[in-house]
């Protein structure tokens, strides 16, 4: 059995600064690696033993904790991690980061898979996902281009606040909805931060709850659903998290 630790990460701001022809849009983003973490288990199969994903703890609609269901198929990131590996395993995927809320847990759980099979390519890693590179690089680094060029940055401590909410947010659609409002450049920090709230308005309610008690002005982390804020400012729902540098894993996890 191999237990790969799988941290969550956090955009701390984001700009759009283009598109391409095939559609893809580019950005200029900040990104830290937390101590949140999913854990993923591989036991290798047997010849002629294909890939297979549970989730734990899942509910019966495959929903986690009350989050969105993680897919178990062959969309699956580490399932496709595994098939660039070129290897079979029984995976159990042991979650703790929610889907949907922008803290990038299945790029994260397939860059874990990556970084085990020694398959650290980022071009290889941005055709499973825009996230996939910096979660296989980690610390903190500036990331361009469609998220494939990830530029190391010194390791800051910090620590934030999060606060999501028990939905999540669709990336395409709030890219899509970024692109219908014209392109739009937000006053703070994360451009999509706008059209986010236009796809999924209940975000303001959940931004307000935080602002409220902590005093603070929350920030959406990458597409959302998550808000955070800078400090330590535990409480009902919030989950206070510490940047880690590149290469952390807790004790009883390979990196």
């Amino acid at each position: 059995m191999v237990l790969l630790a799988a941290p969550a990460k956090v955009t701390l701001a984001l700009r759009i600064t283009g598109r391409r022809s095939d559609g893809y849009h580019l950005i200029d983003a900040e990104m830290v690696t937390v101590d949140l973490i999913d854990v993923v288990e591989l036991e290798l199969c047997g010849p002629g033993e294909r890939t297979s994903v549970t989730v734990s703890p899942a509910e019966p609609d495959g929903s986690v904790g009350g989050f969105d269901a993680v897919p178990v198929g062959a969309d699956n990131l580490v399932v496709r991690a595994l098939d660039v590996a070129e290897v079979n395993a029984r995976v159990t995927l042991r979650k703790r980061i929610a889907a949907g809320a922008g803290l990038g847990g299945g790029s994260a759980d397939a860059a874990a898979v990556l970084r085990w099979a020694g398959r650290t390519d980022l071009d290889e890693a941005a055709g499973l996902g825009a996230d996939v590179p910096f979660c296989v690089v980690g610390g903190r680094a500036r990331v361009s281009g469609i998220g494939e060029v990830v530029d190391p940055l010194d390791y800051r401590e910090e620590t934030l606040t999060l606060l999501t909410p028990p939905f999540g947010c669709s990336t395409p659609a709030v890219y899509a909805a970024w692109d219908e409002m014209g392109g739009p450049t937000a006053e703070g920090p994360n451009d999509l931060e706008p059209a986010a709230l236009v796809v999924e308005p209940r975000l303001g309610v959940w931004r307000d709850e935080l602002a409220e008690a902590t005093g603070e002005v929350p920030l959406l982390a990458g597409s959302g659903s998550t808000w955070f804020v800078r400090g330590d400012y535990p409480g009902p729902g919030r989950v206070v998290v510490r940047t880690v540098p590149a290469g952390w894993h807790p004790a009883g996890t390979d990196g």
